[in-house]
């Protein structure tokens, strides 16, 4: 016996990657609705071997689903994820909008999965940032072994992390560069994003940092320990698809580069790819399709008593967002509802 499962913004980058992931993993699935905005009803996805049309979101009824998986922003799960909870199905929110709330747990499966089962005070659990997603599947095993007591953080997150249209900016400009007499229009960034580096994620905050940094802050202390200082700077780069992070992590004990590295090969999620050679590193190019979060370039800090660098690249659209969802509906599964 398996679930009956919605998957709300099913025609959006997102969407599509849970679909493809649910049928890759072979999610018990009995039954699946694949929901969209009104402009996109009954545009035709694909789940394995079968194409699916669309259905409106809007007058959808929830009652007797198990598990809606939601990737339609924050405005619109606002007025659609308390509909779901409400009828009983438990929403596995891919947005911003509850990850920051205390009765809503916010879960990467390799670090607490235990928190699923907090799920039951509004039927909601929340996905975290894609950039948070990969960097603390790193930090867990790690600080489980030395306690980590503060994370210095460099991003450099491709443009699918602010949807198809900014994937389709890049394109467009990128064509533009060779071409004098194309035209293309500014829509998505606030720079050109093409041949170019933005130092700016999300709104600016009053002290100076951006949404998306004091996103990395806030979810690593829910996630991992409160207790762990977290400063980040996030950079937008001119990749379609995989973010890439420069860690520099400061422990409350020594650990050498070789047990970090030992206790990394092991860690769920983790894939270790650490040679000091030429080409012997992930780039974001590399990861895309991979379920794995890729770690790279470990070494000794010696500006600090017990620190370590480290490189971090995952596919922003799956573990930074579909698969984490998918895999939080497996915990969800296997921990309290338990069919399939």
């Amino acid at each position: 016996m398996g679930y009956k499962v919605v998957v709300a913004g099913a025609t959006g980058n997102v969407g599509r990657e849970m679909l493809n992931i649910l049928a890759e993993r072979q999610f018990p699935v009995d039954e699946i609705a694949v929901l969209a905005s009104r402009r996109s009803l009954g545009t035709e996805v694909s789940f394995g071997e079968r194409t699916l049309k669309t259905e409106d979101l809007d007058t959808f009824d929830f009652t007797g689903w198990d598990i809606a998986l939601f990737a339609i922003g924050s405005d619109a799960t606002k007025k659609y994820a308390p509909k779901s909870a409400a009828a009983g199905c438990v929403v596995i929110d891919n947005s911003s909008l509850y990850r920051y709330d205390p009765d809503i747990p916010l879960v990467v499966p390799e670090c607490n999965p235990e928190a699923v089962e907090q799920y039951a005070k509004k039927n909601i659990i929340a996905n975290p940032n894609c950039s948070t997603a990969q960097m603390v599947v790193a930090l867990k095993p790690l600080h489980e072994r030395a306690r980590i007591k503060r994370v210095v953080v460099s991003t450099y997150q491709s443009v699918s992390g602010s949807g198809k249209d900014a994937i389709d900016e890049l394109w467009d400009q990128t064509k533009a560069q060779y071409n004098p007499t194309a035209d293309y229009e500014r829509k998505v960034y606030t720079k050109d994003i093409a041949f170019n580096v933005i130092p700016h994620i999300d709104k600016f905050m009053e002290d100076g940092s951006t949404k998306e940094e004091w996103k990395m802050v806030v979810e690593t202390k829910k996630i991992v320990d409160p207790s762990i200082k977290v400063t980040a700077t996030c950079v937008r780069v001119p990749v379609f698809v995989g973010h890439s992070e420069a860690v520099n992590i400061e422990f409350e004990e020594f650990l050498d580069e070789d047990e970090a590295r030992d206790i990394l090969r092991e860690a769920p999620g983790v894939m270790v790819i650490d040679k000091r050679e030429d080409g012997g590193y992930v780039t974001p190019r590399e990861c895309v399709g991979d379920y794995a979060t890729f770690i790279s370039r470990i070494r000794q800090d010696s500006t600090i008593d017990n620190g370590l660098n480290l490189w971090c690249v995952s596919d922003n659209l799956r573990k930074g967002a579909a698969l984490n969802a998918v895999q939080i509906a497996e915990t969800l599964g296997n921990r309290v509802l338990k069919k399939g």
